[in-house]
C-alpha cells in the first residue's frame, strides 16, 4: 500500500481569515488517502469534479484541523474513493454526472442526478447534446416472499420530491433505495463566471431552510481568499440570524415528529412557536427567512434597540411555553412507544459517514463545527452541544430539544454582548486567482463552501456541499428491520434536504 501523502493541514482560525492552500497529490497518494478514510483516522468533508482533476475536503478530528487535496486526471479519469469509502460514492456519481469524468474501479457507476432528462450532458465540461439514458437499474434484491413499494417522487405532502424503492417481507423493510436529483437546479453552472452578489444570492437559494448558514458558508469562503475583515458587529449579526434560523427548524421538526406519530396536536402547538420566529425576524431584518442579509464582507441588514427588545421578548415566550411541550412528550406513553427504539442508526456508521448535526451527535459522533472548527462570534460566546448515544428517533428529537434550548442562550449572550458599529466591508478584487473555504454549522450539521476566484474577482467555481449528502445514505441504513409505516417518522426524524442534495 502507498504511503499517505503529506497535507497541508489548517487551523480554523487560519483557513477563515487567509486564503486556503490546496495539496496536490499524485494517484497513489489519493488512494492512500480512500484508505484512510476508510480506517476512520480522517473524516470526509466533501468532494468535487475541479479542473483538471477530482478536489477533497479532510478533516483530522485529533487535531481539529481541515485540508483540501487534488488529484489530476489522467485521460479523463481518476481513482474511485467511494471504492474503499462508501460515504464519497454518490459524491462520485455527482461529480461524474457534471463532468463526464471517471471513477476507476467505482462500485456504482450509475448516473446519480442525471436523469437523462437534460438538454445537455456533463453541464460543467461545457456541455454537449444529451444522448439520453436506459431506465434507472435499482439494486436486486433476492429473498423469499418479498415485494417492492415505490413512494414518490411526488408526495401526498407539499415536500420537494423524491423516490423511494422500499423491498419488503410482509410489513418488515428488508431494504430501501433512494433516487434523488429531481429538484436539480444547475445552481454550480449558474456560478460559474457570476460575481460575489450574484454568487450569494444563489447560495442562499440553495436550500431554503437553510438561507442564512448556506449564505455565510459563502461569505466565509469569499472573505477568506479575499482577505476581508468583517465588521466585529456583523459577525453577531450573522450568528443572531443562523441561530433564529435553528429555532424555527428544530421547532417544526419537533411538531412534525409528534404529527407523524400520530400526535397532531403537538404539530400546531410547535408550529405556533415557529411562526412566532419567522414573525420576529420579519420584524427585525425585514425577511422571515433572513434571505439575502448575509453577504460577503458582512450583513445588509442592522439590529435596532426595538429589534433587540422584540427578540428578548420572543426568547421569553419560547422559554415559557416550549417546556411544556417538552413535558407533553416526555410523558406521552403512546408517543414514545413510536419513538424509541425506532430508526436505530448505530455509532459506527455515524463516525464513518461523518454524519452532522443532530443525525450524528444522537448516535454519539461529538462534533460541531461551531466548537471544533470556531468561528466568529461562537469563538465569542459558550458554546454547548448536546449529545445521546441511543441513535433513535427519539434521541433525534432530543438532541432538538436541547438545541433549541442552547440557542435561546446563545442569542442571549450575542445580545448582550452586541458591539456597536459598521456592519458591512465592501469586497475588493486583489487581481490574481485566490480560493477559499467556508464552513458553517447550520441545522442539520456542518456546511461546506468551496470557492475559486478568477483574477477579476469573479467565480470559477463554487461547490456547496449539505450535510444530507451523508445523511441520506443513512436513512436507508436506519429503516431495515423497521415496518414501512414508520418510515415517515424515520424520514422527518433526519430531515434530509432534497435541494440542497441536488444542488
Amino acid at each position: 500500500m502507498s504511503r499517505p501523502p503529506k497535507l497541508l493541514w489548517t487551523r480554523s482560525r487560519d483557513f477563515r481569515a487567509l486564503p486556503f492552500q490546496v495539496s496536490d497529490v499524485p494517484p497513489a497518494g489519493w488512494t492512500a488517502l480512500g484508505t484512510l478514510l476508510a480506517e476512520g483516522k480522517i473524516t470526509l468533508l466533501g468532494l468535487w469534479a475541479e479542473a483538471p482533476g477530482v478536489a477533497m475536503a479532510l478533516y483530522d478530528p485529533a487535531t481539529r484541523r481541515v485540508a483540501v487535496t487534488r488529484v489530476r486526471s489522467r485521460r479523463g479519469a481518476v481513482p474511485s474513493i467511494g471504492a474503499s469509502h462508501p460515504p464519497a460514492q454518490r459524491l462520485e456519481r455527482a461529480a461524474a454526472d457534471l463532468t463526464g469524468l471517471r471513477f476507476e474501479n467505482a462500485p456504482d457507476p450509475r448516473p446519480w442526478l442525471d436523469h437523462g432528462r437534460w438538454d445537455i450532458a456533463h453541464p460543467l465540461a461545457g456541455g454537449a447534446p444529451h444522448p439520453g439514458q436506459p431506465p434507472y437499474a435499482f439494486l436486486p434484491v433476492k429473498g423469499e416472499s418479498l415485494h417492492q413499494v415505490p413512494v414518490g417522487p411526488v408526495h401526498a405532502g407539499t415536500i420537494e420530491p423524491g423516490h423511494f424503492r422500499f423491498t419488503a417481507q410482509g410489513e418488515t423493510v428488508v431494504r430501501l433505495e433512494e433516487r434523488l436529483g429531481y429538484v436539480h437546479k444547475g445552481i454550480e453552472r449558474l456560478m460559474q463566471g457570476a460575481d460575489l452578489a450574484r454568487g450569494a444570492e444563489l447560495a442562499g437559494r440553495v436550500s431554503g431552510d437553510s438561507t442564512v448558514a448556506y449564505a455565510w458558508a459563502f461569505a466565509q469562503a469569499a472573505e477568506a481568499a479575499l482577505e476581508i475583515e468583517v465588521p466585529a458587529r456583523a459577525f453577531f449579526l450573522r450568528g443572531i440570524m443562523a441561530e433564529l434560523e435553528r429555532l424555527a427548524n428544530h421547532l417544526g421538526d419537533f411538531g412534525a415528529i409528534c404529527n407523524d406519530a400520530a400526535f397532531a396536536m403537538m404539530l400546531a402547538q410547535a408550529s405556533v412557536l415557529r411562526e412566532e420566529v419567522l414573525r420576529a425576524a420579519r420584524d427585525c431584518f425585514g425577511h422571515r427567512f433572513m434571505r439575502d442579509r448575509i453577504v460577503p464582507g458582512g450583513v445588509t441588514a442592522d439590529l435596532s434597540a426595538e429589534g433587540a427588545s422584540r427578540l428578548r421578548a420572543l426568547l421569553d415566550r419560547i422559554r415559557d411555553r416550549f417546556p411544556v411541550l417538552v413535558d407533553l412528550y416526555d410523558n406521552t406513553a403512546s408517543l414514545l412507544d413510536r419513538t424509541v427504539g425506532t430508526g436505530w442508526l448505530s455509532p459506527t456508521l455515524a463516525g464513518q459517514f461523518g454524519a452532522g448535526g443532530f443525525v450524528g451527535r444522537a448516535s454519539g459522533r461529538d462534533y460541531d463545527t461551531r466548537r471544533d472548527l470556531r468561528y466568529a462570534p461562537y469563538d465569542m460566546v459558550q458554546v454547548e452541544v448536546a449529545g445521546r448515544k441511543e441513535g433513535d428517533v427519539n434521541a433525534r428529537v432530543w438532541i432538538r430539544i436541547k438545541e433549541v434550548e442552547h440557542s435561546l442562550g446563545l442569542i442571549t449572550q450575542m445580545l448582550n454582548t452586541l458591539p456597536a458599529g459598521p456592519i458591512l466591508a465592501e469586497p475588493v478584487s486583489l487581481g490574481e486567482t485566490r480560493s477559499g473555504l467556508g464552513l458553517v454549522e447550520g441545522f442539520r450539521g456542518d456546511i461546506l463552501a468551496w470557492l475559486s476566484l478568477d483574477a477579476d474577482g469573479r467565480i470559477a467555481r463554487c461547490h456547496m456541499r449539505d450535510p444530507s449528502w451523508f445523511q441520506w445514505p443513512l436513512l436507508e441504513a436506519v429503516i431495515e428491520g423497521n415496518i414501512i409505516a414508520d418510515f415517515p417518522l424515520c424520514n422527518k426524524s433526519f430531515n434530509c434536504s432534497y435541494s440542497g442534495h441536488d444542488l
